[in-house]
């Protein structure tokens, strides 16, 4: 952590976040260019990643895009589901551009393409399946960062930053770290001032899941407002006709003066 300024240096809870969502788990297969991130191997077979390396190489991406005058020459991009929403929320408050999705061939080198972009800086959430945008970028001499695991091959990767990518809630996080690091270094938002946006707005969400927490909701909404039901309405309706003092024969004289009394009263 000694490359890294005492100001921006990682804090207890950020630490916490990291290992919450296990983002110094990788994969059992490690690349050669990734060993120098790896700080050990587990007896599984599993290699675990120093954090500390994880959050440097996070500044330092966030340094480098918060160099960059206009934040819409930013591309995010994520082929996979896991990062889908992350570059989308990564974008809404960066003001970045975001591709979720497939990646069309084209995008960069071919003019003629509807949705042609000429970015200075392009990120990625996997080296693997963003491939053909990375290749890409190589012919346009375009800068990359990218949050690798330690299979992930690093070939015209400029910034590496080694994370668990295999894991939706560690693909959120470090996406929300890095907008929320690059918002302070722009002066956006203070460094001594939480954010308010959650982490949990980076995280995917399964459309499945979303819909029974939705009718959860719903249920619990339904419990807690009473209902009135018809019997009920009934009963209330009946007392209201039958209280007070009733007349029995309204063909009785004393019912018949009654009732001419109390005309004359109101009129």
């Amino acid at each position: 952590m000694s490359q890294v300024p005492a100001a921006l240096a990682l804090t207890h809870q950020d630490a916490t976040m990291l290992l919450s969502a296990q983002s110094h788990i990788g994969a059992k297969n490690c690349n050669s260019q990734m060993a120098k991130y790896v700080h050990k191997r587990r007896a599984d077979g599993v290699n675990i990643i120093n954090f500390g390396k994880t959050w440097e190489k996070l500044v330092l991406a966030a340094r480098v895009i918060a160099a960059i005058d206009n934040p819409a020459d930013v591309v995010a991009i994520s082929g996979r589901p896991y990062g889908q929403r992350a570059v989308l929320k990564y974008a809404k408050y960066t003001g970045a551009q975001a591709i979720a999705g497939r990646f069309t061939p084209g995008n960069f080198t071919n003019y003629i393409t509807r949705n042609y972009k000429e970015p200075r800086l392009i990120i990625v959430t996997d080296p693997r399946t963003d491939a053909q945008a990375i290749k890409e970028s190589s012919y346009v001499n375009m800068p990359v960062i990218a949050f690798c695991d330690t299979d992930a091959p690093l070939s015209n990767v400029d910034i590496a930053i080694p994370c668990n990518t295999k894991s939706k809630n560690s693909v959120g996080l470090m996406w929300y770290l890095l907008a929320r690091e690059v918002l302070r270094i722009r002066g956006v938002l203070p460094r001594a001032q939480p954010w308010e946006v959650m982490a949990d707005m980076f995280f995917f969400r399964d459309a499945d899941e979303a819909e029974k927490e939705a009718a959860a909701a719903a249920e619990k909404a339904k419990e807690a407002v009473p209902v009135i039901t018809a019997m009920d309405g009934a009963e209330a309706t009946n007392e209201e006709w039958t209280s007070g003092d009733a007349v029995e024969d309204w063909s009785a004289p004393d019912a018949a003066e009654a009732t001419t009394e109390d005309a004359d009263n109101w009129a």
